[in-house]
């Protein structure tokens, strides 16, 4: 599962992430366009029909998760998944510690993967959760949240490897907030090549009239009308 197709500095680096920030604070979500080259996103979902380089196959149906499937990468990564996934996470640790603080949590993040996946293994977090998921016509993929253990990072990643309207029709990515405010949903229209940052769990809300609120967060994408979707999923914490 090597590739020579680097990610570039830019694809981080290149970013404003201050209005990043902003748009996480606001939404619970924030787009990257362009996150990954057209030639990037065929190369990672031609990996899908591969045996070798993941530790489990996920049937959603069977689970009542919807219907669709996913595979999780084992360790090593493919390189250009394991240089996202620690640049991503070096950028988001600031967000997600000050989240945590307004929420009253006492839990930080150091600011590098590294440390904080031994901090997964030592809780016994030890599976890889890294994943890239595809879907048919008629599969789609109920709201939920991606916890897989005491050690929770409450950010995480999807990039769309797929064109829309080339490759597949329907199938969005649909985000619901719930708090003491009500629930508000919303679809997120993403091109072939962007990722979405999004929140795992729950984030600190503006209250209307005093304070912050919590508001719980949930995501997963609607009925595929018709071809096939790809989507690479970059989740920070370690699974039990």
């Amino acid at each position: 599962m090597e590739s020579s197709i680097s990610p570039g500095l830019d694809a981080v680096e290149g970013r404003d992430w201050e209005a990043i920030g902003r748009s996480l604070d606001r939404h619970g979500n924030a787009v990257l366009p362009g996150f990954l080259s057209p030639a990037q996103c065929r190369m990672l979902a031609a990996l899908y029909p591969r045996e070798d380089g993941y530790r489990s196959r996920i049937v959603m149906a069977r689970h009542g998760f919807g219907r669709g499937e996913y595979k999780y990468f084992s360790y090593p990564l493919p390189p250009l998944v394991d240089a996202l996934r620690h640049a991503l996470y070096a950028r988001l640790a600031p967000i997600a510690n000050r989240w945590n603080r307004l929420l009253g949590l006492d839990v930080q993040y150091p600011g590098a993967l590294d440390d904080f996946l031994a901090r997964c293994h030592r809780a016994g977090q030890h599976r890889p959760t890294p994943l890239i998921l595809e879907y048919r016509e008629g599969d789609y993929n109920c709201l939920h949240q991606d916890l897989y253990g005491e050690h929770v990072f409450p950010l995480q990643t999807a990039i769309l490897l797929s064109e829309p309207g080339k490759d597949f029709t329907g199938g969005e990515f649909v985000m619901t907030e719930t708090s003491s405010g009500g629930q508000v949903a919303e679809v997120v229209p993403l091109r072939q090549g962007d990722a979405l940052v999004f929140t795992v769990n729950r984030r600190p809300v503006a209250g209307k009239r005093t304070g912050l609120r919590k508001a719980a967060m949930r995501h997963g994408v609607s009925r595929l009308l018709g071809g096939r979707r790809h989507t690479l999923g970059v989740i920070f914490h370690d699974a039990s």
